[in-house]
């Protein structure tokens, strides 16, 4: 289980910064949900993974750096380019080998938390922002000073903030996340996906026509089993979303489901490349079952599959399966 949460944490984050890139903000969002859940159910950070987790906390506040109403920290006063700071801070210490890129990145960094804070008008906050991120040291003294005076004049829009703009920022880390993604792209699950993919090319009809034994056939009933049972659970959840009573952890499971049954019913293509739920041949529905159907509609409503399921006397159906037929009632 934990091997395939990190299995699933490299795919999320490869997807995470693949969108943020390309500016795709649904698809970020999306991902951005999944990383997070990911990385919450795990006690303890695998060493190997801190770098990759590092950089999708990185990525997640980064996105939302100009929202200075959105909290990341319990401290009210770290805006989230504060927070994305020190994830960038827990990075730095990853690698040895891009100090002019990570120097260029947190520079940058810390003169947009204050130039945000400007353009908010916050300009108070913006003067505690320099004596928190800014030492008395040398090399910190210059921008310091500079920051401090554009603060005083409270403009926005001089040269300076000018200069070092967001979107300088964003294109900075783009660069960054490219080079992450170069260096870490032997991805398990895509890989894996590939390999699924070139083996059954286009069609994925091989599975259909090939001669099954009979420890196959043992095993089909067995996978059957099981794929009913995520179908159940894909349709509780559903009911729990229709109900407005879903979390995160919830949603996840609900997405993971989804994909599953989508590969299954791929794999499962009939001779007129119609799905077939788990293998079977279609069967006519009885008239004892149709009664049934409707029995459960009226005891429990129209979309309760999963319960009109348990209750009813079906012949190997499921709740999808109950579904349709309502419709076509």
């Amino acid at each position: 289980e934990a091997v395939a949460a990190e299995w699933m944490l490299e795919f999320a984050c490869s997807c995470l910064c693949r969108h943020f890139t390309v500016e795709n903000e649904a698809e970020f969002r999306r991902w951005r949900d999944v990383a997070q859940a990911l990385i919450n159910g795990f006690s303890k950070i695998p060493t190997h993974q801190k770098k990759r987790v590092y950089l999708c906390q990185f990525l997640i506040r980064i996105a939302k750096g100009k929202s200075l109403e959105l909290q990341f920290e319990n401290d009210r006063r770290i805006s989230p380019l504060e927070s994305a700071l020190s994830f960038w801070t827990l990075l730095e210490r990853e690698e040895i080998n891009l100090e002019k890129l990570h120097e260029d990145i947190r520079r940058l960094i810390q003169i947009q938390i204050v130039a945000v804070h400007m353009e908010n008008c916050y300009f108070k906050e913006a003067a505690e922002v320099v004596e928190r991120l800014f030492t008395d040291s040398e090399s910190d003294k210059p921008l310091r000073v500079k920051l401090t005076t554009v603060i005083k004049n409270k403009d926005p829009y001089v040269p300076l903030l000018q200069s070092f703009s967001y979107s300088r920022l964003i294109k900075k880390i783009k660069s960054y996340v490219e080079l992450f993604m170069k260096e870490n792209e032997t991805n398990f699950l895509i890989q894996e996906a590939t390999n699924h993919v070139k083996s059954k090319g286009l069609g994925a009809t091989a599975l259909h026509n090939t001669s099954v034994n009979v420890n196959e056939e043992s095993n089909l009933e067995t996978q059957q089993g099981f794929v009913l049972s995520i179908i159940l659970m894909r349709d509780v959840l559903g009911h729990t979303i229709h109900n407005h009573c879903l979390n995160i952890d919830s949603s996840l499971s609900l997405m993971f489901i989804n994909c599953f049954l989508d590969l299954n019913n791929l794999q499962n293509v009939g001779e007129r490349g119609v799905p077939v739920a788990c293998g079977r041949k279609r069967q006519r529905w009885t008239y004892n079952e149709d009664l049934a159907l409707k029995s459960g509609v009226k005891t429990f409503g129209v979309g309760n599959w999963a319960k009109i399921l348990a209750h009813g006397n079906f012949n190997n159906r499921t709740s999808v399966m109950l579904k349709d037929r309502w419709r076509t009632l």
